[in-house]
């Protein structure tokens, strides 16, 4: 079963392939820089996206749905409306260890209607949403200084120091893992960053009224948080459903993806309407993005393969010693989505925030490079190419600055990275954070593609930073507390 799988994911590849050398070669991706040519900004031209022609379709009808990077078949469910073990039936081809489906291949889904879906326009891939592959050689800087906008001249004091334009969008990018091209095309389509000398008026440039966030750099912010939670809620089938800002209600379409439902998302925490259709339709954000960068549908890089595997990783701490799990699966960086965070802590009669013994400290879960080393994270390249945006990339959160190993050193699995500590983000108590990125795209904690420590593999993540680990019979539940019941010991090696 296994090399039928296999077997269709080379043949559609290569039709793929063929078909993404003629599309080049019709139309190559030329980015249109006339500036004349762009919508105005705070007021967008009223394109209404596509109408929703969506059927009404009979109950567990078999439609056909061809496989987006990163679709995993309990989202798809969850999107659907239908059941995983439905799509196995009508899918027999699919083998029961299959993590990530591969890109283009078709399916048969049992679908049961809901009213209410959403347009089916789409209005950008993934691969221009995530800061990964797609984004090695853009640099932030040059391209706003060939600009004329106010943003090129933006300067604020972010993590820790002041920075300008330019490097504020880095920061945000490599903090919530999000394209720099996508926040600058957000800045232009709302403010006018690119193209108009003066920033607006309204202190609260993005539209997010949240005391003391009235500055362009804390809005940035917010709409990088809010984007995250669109596009990891869909990833996660949690979010089939959003209400816009008169209280209408919307289902995204089952047939998107989760770049586009991540902007459906955005834009309804802001406007309704005509506004709304507008603001995801081609005439919004995707005439900005293209404008500036290109129609980033000419492009055809997968972020997330078919039947992706994590590679073999430790817990994030001396083996032999025994931590205590207290957080299920949270946030990778900032508030909600998405839940590809995990918590440990060092065993204490100490609570709160306190300084660890000597042999207690985080350790790397793998072999790699040192890419990142400061207050706002730790980041392990597991390729070794020295760059956080491809491949697989561990993440750690909350080392000492003390004892934090630097940029550029080479680790071994369970060698220190820092001790454990309180710094960085928020923390109420000494401990470390991990998560995974593959790609750029956070890796969820658990599902199909769930932590795997050990032998130890992360489950729940329903319920924010509810969770267990599980290895045979054996089951551990997370627990703020640290109590006796939270414990796992690292394999003495």
């Amino acid at each position: 079963m296994m090399n039928r799988f296999k077997q269709a994911t080379v043949a559609l590849k290569a039709i793929v392939a063929s078909l993404a050398l003629l599309l080049s070669a019709c139309a190559p991706r030329q980015p249109n820089t006339a500036i004349e040519n762009m919508i105005t900004p705070l007021a967008p031209t009223i394109i209404p996206a596509p109408t929703n022609g969506r059927p009404q379709y009979n109950p567990g009808e078999l439609v056909d749905y061809v496989a987006q990077s990163g679709d995993n078949l309990p989202a798809l469910a969850k999107r659907f409306n239908t059941s995983v073990e439905e799509i196995r039936a009508a899918n027999p081809i699919i083998p029961s260890d299959a993590t990530t489906m591969p890109v283009g291949l078709p399916m048969k889904i049992p679908i049961y209607y809901l009213p209410l879906w959403g347009a089916e326009y789409q209005s950008l891939p993934d691969h221009a949403f995530v800061n990964g592959p797609a984004q090695i050689g853009f640099n932030t800087s040059a391209f706003l200084a060939s600009t004329d906008g106010w943003l090129k001249n933006y300067r604020a004091y972010a993590g820790g120091k002041n920075r300008t334009g330019a490097e504020i969008v880095d920061y945000v990018a490599t903090n919530y893992s999000l394209s720099p091209r996508l926040l600058l095309a957000l800045l232009e389509y709302q403010t006018g960053a690119l193209t108009q000398p003066e920033p607006p008026e309204e202190k609260y440039s993005l539209g997010f009224h949240r005391t003391f966030y009235d500055t362009p750099y804390l809005q940035l912010v917010i709409a990088a948080n809010t984007l995250n939670n669109g596009y990891y809620g869909w990833r996660r089938g949690a979010l089939t459903e959003f209400e816009l800002t008169d209280h209408s209600l919307t289902r995204p379409d089952p047939w998107q993806n989760a770049g586009s439902v991540a902007l459906q998302y955005y834009f309804s925490r802001l406007q309704a309407g005509d506004d709304y259709l507008a603001s995801i339709g081609p005439g919004g954000l995707a005439r900005a993005y293209s404008a500036f960068f290109g129609n980033p549908w000419l492009d055809s890089p997968i972020v997330i393969p078919g039947s992706l595997q994590q590679p073999e990783l430790r817990f994030p701490f001396l083996p032999g010693h025994v931590w205590a799990f207290t957080s299920g699966p949270h946030t990778g960086w900032g508030s909600g989505e998405p839940f590809a965070a995990l918590d440990f802590a060092p065993a204490s009669d100490s609570s709160g925030c306190y300084i660890v013994a000597r042999d207690l400290y985080t350790t790397a879960m793998a072999d790699g490079l040192i890419v990142r080393a400061d207050v706002d994270g730790v980041a392990i390249d597991l390729d070794q190419d020295g760059d956080e945006r491809t491949g697989w990339v561990l993440y750690y959160l909350h080392t000492a600055a003390d004892s934090r190993v630097t940029v550029g050193s080479e680790v071994k699995a369970g060698d220190p990275i820092g001790y454990p500590s309180c710094e960085g983000g928020s923390s109420t108590g000494t401990h470390v954070h991990v998560a995974r990125k593959y790609n750029g795209e956070w890796i969820l904690a658990t599902g199909p593609l769930a932590f795997n420590f050990e032998g130890w593999i992360a489950g729940g993540g329903e319920v924010e930073r509810a969770g267990i680990l599980r290895r045979g019979a054996q089951t551990i539940v997370a627990c703020e507390c640290s109590d006796f019941g939270t414990r796992v010991e690292s394999e003495a090696r």
